[in-house]
């Protein structure tokens, strides 16, 4: 067996209602004036309100910053950073998605350190520690709270990741209570994406090992079992407690086995035409398993059956062919657009996507096969009018 490392968070909570008990979670890390990092919609649906109220309640003196979009822009990492400074806090807690939770690690290292933030950008970039950091996402999908990387935009079409074990949190919550009211279109989106975590970590060329691939088919299980219902009853707590955990399971997958060419052109996507992360990730997920079948059809039979729900007899490349089949059904089936063309983006700009496309190496070395911009560009026609 080849050698390996695995790296997770230090504790995970999962239980209905567990957000009412995240009190107890910061004053085991001696946290009594954290800054709550969320975002402004869910302070507007009332969410965030009674996980406030509980920590208020309990003796906690949370410090809200509800400032927080998506694809986050570096300001607002740093206009948290001073309103944490303002009032002296000794920790961080995020709820929220993947924006917040990005956020709230990176304001953790940049309180606790001398660091600026242009400093923390790569890999293993970060070197010193961090605040406490507690982490409650509201959506499942990203599974920003078991991994060591946060995405910050860096410019109009640019991000940058930073990439360090220090961004891993001391605690993960899940409660699922706290995803009972995700609309449709999110729920399809972040449930989408948290299955090419599991597929990509499955598929890794660089550091796929047995726990990550244990994690990855678990993950892959309930969430393909469990997407077409909570998108289309949205208060099944069942299918809510399994998109949850299975987002947080690939996302302990992706952490330690990285992802590859599906972010690597979804993320143009997003940088050019805003377009939501999960939904990018949609839009080629089909398009790059076919031109991945002829170097990884061996490991895509093996994951096929658990989309399809049945089993599939045949050749690994037959088996391939059902797995894209039945991921193409799957995106129909809640709703997301198919194609590149429905999705907004323009013909003529598939040539400057395939060029930004390919300065995603820290991505696309994880491919199994490698990708060329002439590889990359095909991909993005294929997407566009969505071959098959």
């Amino acid at each position: 067996m080849a050698a390996f490392e695995f790296n997770t968070v230090r504790r995970i909570v999962n239980a209905h209602r567990a957000s009412d008990r995240l009190a107890d979670e910061l004053y085991s890390l001696e946290v009594t004036r954290p800054l709550f990092v969320t975002d402004p919609g869910l302070v507007s649906i009332g969410l965030v309100q009674p996980v406030m109220a509980a920590l208020s309640a309990a003796g906690v003196s949370p410090v809200l910053y509800d400032q927080v979009r998506e694809d986050p822009p570096e300001e607002t990492v740093l206009a948290a950073v001073r309103s944490a400074t303002e009032h002296d806090v000794d920790g961080v807690v995020a709820v929220g998605g993947g924006s917040s939770m990005d956020v709230a690690k990176v304001v953790a290292v940049l309180l606790a350190g001398d660091q600026v933030l242009s400093e923390l950008y790569g890999v293993g970039q970060v070197t010193g520690g961090r605040l406490p950091l507690v982490l409650v996402p509201t959506t499942a999908g990203t599974g920003s709270e078991m991994t060591p990387v946060a995405v910050i935009t860096t410019g109009k079409t640019t991000k940058a990741g930073v990439s360090s074990p220090v961004l891993l949190p001391d605690v993960a919550v899940l409660d699922p209570a706290l995803t009972l009211g995700l609309p449709a279109p999110v729920t399809a989106m972040t449930g989408v994406d948290a299955m090419v975590h599991a597929i990509e970590a499955y598929t890794s060329r660089h550091k796929k090992n047995p726990l990550s691939d244990q994690l990855a088919i678990h993950a892959l299980t309930l969430l393909a079992g469990s997407l077409r219902r909570a998108v289309r009853t949205g208060g099944d707590e069942n299918a809510r407690e399994n998109m949850l955990l299975g987002a947080c399971l690939a996302g302990q997958a992706f952490a330690n086995a990285p992802v590859a060419a599906v972010h690597a052109l979804a993320y143009p996507l997003g940088g050019h035409y805003h377009i939501p992360h999960g939904l990018s990730n949609s839009l080629v997920l089909p398009s790059v398993l076919e031109f991945n079948a002829t170097a990884a059809s061996g490991l895509y039979a093996e994951l096929a059956e658990l989309v399809v729900g049945a089993p599939v007899a045949g050749s690994a490349e037959a088996k391939t062919a059902a797995l894209v089949a039945a991921l193409r059904q799957l995106i129909d089936d809640v709703a997301l657009p198919a194609t590149l063309a429905q999705a907004g983006v323009r013909e003529s700009d598939l040539e400057m996507l395939a060029e930004d496309a390919l300065l995603q190496q820290r991505l696309l070395v994880n491919n199994p096969r490698e990708v060329s911009y002439e590889d990359a560009l095909g991909i993005y026609r294929a997407s566009y009018q969505a071959l098959s």
